[in-house]
Order: C-alpha cells, then structure tokens, then sequence
C-alpha cells in the first residue's frame, strides 16, 4: 500500500496510495486484491446519507485500526505541525522505526482527523501508538526520552499473559460462518471478543478473505455457478416458448468468475463490519496454541502476537484433500481454485464421488463443458444410495461421463497454458490402465480438517488422530474444558454452514447468557445442487432399515414431471419423490427426499414439519398447491411394498 517502516526514517503514503484499496484489504483480512467497487471519499458532498455517513465513519475507524496494527510505533501527524517534526526528529535521533501517518497527505484526512479525536480524545496532534497503546503526544513522548522510557516502552513484552485477568474473554479461531457466528453472539453479551482467521493458500497459491468456505470457496459461488448452468437450460427451453433466441448463444467464464467473486469480496467486507458493528475484534492471523490458555498469531508477514483468552472456540473448518500421487498438487485444481480460476478450464476430469465433485461437474457440464467424473466406488456416500445413483444417471443423460471403480495415478503436464493441457494415468481395481489428456483436473475427493498446526496438543485437546477430527460432548466442549469447537471439525457431525451457524449461536447463549439449548444435529435439512437438485432430510432408506427393521418402514414414492418442462418435452419422469415412515410409530416420516427444481426450497418447508413430528397422515389431509413440484407429496399413495407404478401421467 505505500505504506513501509524503515529503521529511523519517517515514511508515509501519498495521497494517491491511502485510499480505500487499503481499507479495504484491512476488511478482507489483507488477502483479496479485487475489491468490491466503492465511491471514493468526498467529504464535500453535502446530500451524504445518514447511512453513507455511518459507512464511511466506520471505513474510517478501521482504516485508524490497521495503521496503528502495522508497526510497533505509529505517530498520526501532519506535515505542517512543528511539534509533529519535533516528535519525528527525536524518534530518528534515537534510532526508533516508526510509520509516520501525514493525515494531511491521505484521503479523506478531514473525516480521518474527526475519527482519530473521537478514537484518541486527543486535542492536538501528534498521536503516537506504541504496541497498539495510546502513549498521548508531544508533551509525553518528550518527557518518556527524558526520563529514558521510551525505549523501554518497545522493550516491555505487553504480550505476556498477565497473572490475574486475560487479553479476552473469548479468541475464536476461524474466520468462518460458525465462528463469526459465535464471536458475535458473544460480543452481544459485553464480552472481549477476537476473531483470529488466516487462510493458508492452496497449492495453487489462491487465498481468499473473511468469511470461511462456504462464502469464499463453497456454498455461495457454488449456488452461483450452478444458476450460471440453469440459465443455459433454461435458453434451450426458451424456444418452445416462443422465445427467438439465437442458437450460438455463448457464455464467457471470465465475467462470470468476475461477477461472482466481486460478489463474495462486498461479503468479505460486510463481516468485517459486521464485526466492528459487534464490538468484536478481528486480526488477520494464523492462531496456535503456545500454551494454556495463550495463543499466538502470526500474520502474512510473519508478524507474531501473543493473546490470552479465558475461553478458546476452535472453528477451523476443513481443506481440501490431495491424492498423493505425481504431479497432484502441482498440476490439479480444488474448489478452493475452481471459483476464482481466471481462464474457462476446458476439458475437465473431475475426480471424486462427493457432493463437491457431482455439483461441480455437473455446472461445468451446464455451462458446456466436456466433463468427466472418475468414481473410485459409490456416488455421494452417507446420502440415499437410490437418490445417488438417479442423480447419476440424469447426469450421464446429460452428457457427463462417469469412469467407474477408477483411480488416478499419475498427473503428468503435457503443455502449460491457461488451460494447458495435461496428462492422466489411473488404473482399476482389476489393474487396467487408462490414460487419457484433459485441460483442468479437478480434485475433490474428500476435505481433511485443520486441527493438526494449531497447536492442540499442548492444552491437551484429544483429536482423532486418523481423521483430525474434534470429539466433543453435547455442549460442543472438547476434551479441555475452556476450549470449544463447532462445525466441519467436529467428529461425527453435520459438515454444513447452517448447522455451524446455529452450534456457533447456541454455544454463545450458553457460555454467556442464561440459556441451556444446545444444537440438534437430528433431522437437519439439506440439499445437493447437482443440475437435478436433490433435497433430504432424515434417515436414508439404508439407515431407516438398518435402525428401524425393514418391516418396520413403509416407503411412499413417485415419479413426476415439472409443469415447466413439459412444454419443451424434456426429462420426463426423471424427478422423483419419496417419505420413509415408521409404521409403529404412527407412520412418522423418518426420511424426506426429492430429486426437483428447486429442491432446496421444497425441502426446507418440510424440514420444520418433520421437527413437528410429520405423520403421513398429516401429508395425505394437507391440501396441496397446484401445480408446483411439492405438492406431490401430498399425494403419495403407492409404496416400494406394493410394486405399483409411480410414473405419472398427467395433472
């Protein structure tokens, strides 16, 4: 940014460097160099917003924080101040480093000045920081030289836990939706709250701002690119309505990538106000346990800061897995590439049978890609296995080619280039070998969790030492009892955003309020946005057998066909329906899945009725709403049991 300390020099940045860029590199954590669009300051503007106003007063505020974070001695001046000069001189005199911020050569000074003398109380300048701490002007720093303390002000280690108190009340580790969650639930209660997030580039060497996978590297631009390969269908569709739209029709990846990516930094940014709104803090650092309840932060430039906290949150989430064959990590991609890659990748094997590796192939494949899906055994494992596979074959149909019970071995670079192109060898179970060239290789063969750099063992916090995941009690409370942890890190657990979000909530309401809800991991609802969207909630058909006796489900299914798609005469009877019910326990529905448009919404309103206690009864007396795709579960009559047809006919 313009900005340097240089040993005994005074160094400052230009009017033209400290503008919002670095405002806002300070709300996404100093990681994405794209940053939403913004008007600049115009502090002469006089039909200013009463919310424009409290923007940009908050901008301001964090824009004071970052500089008085990024060195150990900071002086906010101006150029035109004899004491500020005096200050300057006697600092360089004494060989101290310091950042020197001429408020009257940066934009916007005039409401920066406003800001720092509510921030300071200070009535004139200079301001000098030390460590972070307010140490007064003129009059203080000369008379500390005088009485030799200043330097022993840079000596002191501030950072040492103090005996009787800590820095916090709680340091949440992780920048993600559970721990934002969390910090903010806290910081309702009045308690001192930090936010510690760093995010580790991949491989490949893409990082991203705050906010965690699902809004960086997951859900959101997954959502996204997935509407992206529906708008295509749907200008297939078009014709039959008498749309003229030309057949040439060709999509370009690059304002796609930019839309959406400009998107996730507007909500890169919003956290991080959201947090200051919260009064919780934030620092763009990498945390580790060093000792009992003390943690130490490390910057992207290798800056390190110690914090105390009575209460520690591990909030991590997960990365994506490597094969550990030649050439994966330095040629093959991960979704923490695939929704910022500046080039369409191309020909593209996508390796894995997850929920990532089906959503992604399957919007790459709308977009009108080739694609290819390499399955090493089953298609989306935990999930309905009869779901799994119709999602499969409705891909297939749609033109993604799946090689089965296959591996890669090898990934060798045939030639560079944006794509390339690239070389892979994998093999069966049998032995035979396939090699075949594609542009992009996809990895997404599972995510392991980031629990094993964060120090853990030193606590004493247990992780299963095979998986890296956190065994907690229902209370989310590890092995040590001041250390908490939610979402994609827990053992045995829901790997999904909303379930981190509510855990992150409650835990907050407990640990700080009067409340003993705790989070309900049973019946949560969910959906995978292949191109044919499947939503679940409940047992699969597999688990309901297995806990319940198979005699003891009954299974209502149907086929259907979209009204909207019936004009354009395409997947007829493709989606499909079904409730799993507990016959003993009055035909309770245990299991909720569709294969639909808009599975996800379908699912959610059904959601809260299974936390009801949904009978089947219930479903046969609820009149339906015609002609939508959930109305069909109102009139489910014919089971598994019976044998009888489910293909529909008609209205």
């Amino acid at each position: 940014m313009g900005n340097s300390v240089k040993k005994g020099k005074v160094v400052f940045a230009d009017q033209n460097k400290v503008k919002s860029l670095h405002l806002y590199k300070a709300a996404v954590g100093d990681q994405c160099v794209k940053m939403p669009e913004n008007r600049p300051f115009n502090v002469n503007e006089k039909d200013l917003s009463e919310q424009g106003r409290k923007k940009e007063k908050t901008q301001v505020i964090i824009q004071i924080q970052e500089y008085i974070s990024s060195s150990d001695v900071v002086i906010f001046t101006k150029t035109t101040c004899e004491n500020c000069s005096k200050v300057k001189s006697l600092l360089d005199e004494l060989d101290v480093p310091y950042l020197a911020v001429e408020i009257d050569k940066t934009d916007p000074g005039l409401i920066l000045e406003e800001e720092l003398y509510e921030y300071t109380m200070e009535t004139a300048l200079p301001n000098i920081f030390v460590k972070e701490k307010l140490i007064g002007g003129y009059d203080e720093v000369i008379q500390l030289s005088k009485d030799g303390l200043f330097q022993k002000l840079l000596e002191d280690k501030e950072d040492k836990a103090k005996e009787d108190q800590y820095d916090f009340d709680l340091i949440v580790i992780g920048g993600g939706s559970g721990g934002l969650a969390a910090s903010k639930e806290a910081a309702k209660y009045d308690k001192k709250v930090l936010v510690l997030d760093y995010v580790t580039p991949s491989p490949l060497g893409t990082k991203w701002g705050l906010g965690g996978t699902c809004v960086n590297v997951g859900c959101i631009p997954k959502k996204l690119m997935h509407q992206a390969a529906l708008l295509r269908q749907a200008l297939k569709d078009s014709h039959k309505y008498g749309w003229q739209i030309e057949d040439n029709v060709q999509h370009n990846w690059e304002i796609m990538t930019k839309s959406i990516q400009n998107h996730i930094h507007s909500l890169n940014w919003n956290y991080r106000l959201s947090l200051i709104e919260n009064n919780a803090e934030y620092e763009n650092g990498f945390g580790e346990f060093v000792e009992a309840h003390k943690i130490k932060s490390t910057n992207s430039k290798g800056r390190v800061k110690y914090y105390t906290a009575k209460t520690f949150l591990i909030a991590t989430g997960e990365r994506p897995r490597y094969l550990g064959i030649p050439g994966d990590k330095e040629y093959c991609i991960t979704s923490d590439d695939l929704f910022s890659l500046p080039y369409c990748p191309g020909k593209t094997l996508v390796v894995g049978a997850s929920y990532v590796a089906l959503e992604c192939a399957g919007f790459l494949a709308g977009l009108g890609l080739d694609v290819t899906v390499m399955v090493r055994s089953i298609l989306l494992r935990g999930f309905d296995q009869e779901m799994a596979n119709k999602i499969g074959e409705h891909m297939e149909d749609h033109g993604v080619k799946f090689i089965k019970e296959n591996v890669p071995t090898k990934i060798e670079q045939i030639e560079a280039g944006t794509p390339g192109r690239l070389k892979v060898t994998s093999q069966s179970a049998d032995g035979t070998k396939i090699v075949e060239e594609y542009n992009t290789v996809l990895l997404a063969i599972g995510r392991d969790a980031c629990t094993r750099k964060i120090g853990l063992d030193i606590p004493g916090v247990k992780i299963n030492e095979k998986t890296g995941k956190i065994p907690v009690n229902d209370e989310e409370q590890t092995t040590v009892p001041y250390i908490y942890a939610i979402g994609d890190v827990l053992e045995n657990k829901l790997e999904l955003t909303p379930v981190a979000i509510q855990a992150g909530r409650l835990l907050a309401q407990r640990l700080y309020g009067s409340s003993t809800v705790k989070c309900d991991y049973v019946n949560v609802p969910t959906t995978v946005f292949t191109p044919l969207e499947y939503g679940a909630c409940g047992l699969s058909e597999e688990n309901a057998i297995a806990k319940y006796g198979e005699d003891n489900i009954e299974v209502y299914h149907s086929f259907f066909w979209p009204l909207e798609w019936t004009v354009p005469e395409r997947d007829s009877n493709k989606c499909y329906a079904k409730v799993i019910c507990h016959i003993t326990d009055n035909e309770r529905v245990v299991g909720f899945h569709v294969l639909s448009p808009n599975a996800g919404e379908i699912t959610q309103g059904f959601a809260v009725a299974i936390k009801c206690g949904l009978t089947k009864e219930q479903l046969d007396y609820t009149i339906g709403i015609h002609p939508v795709c959930a109305e069909i579960f109102t009139t489910l009559t014919a089971t598994k049991r019976s044998g009888e047809d489910v293909v529909q006919g008609g209205c």
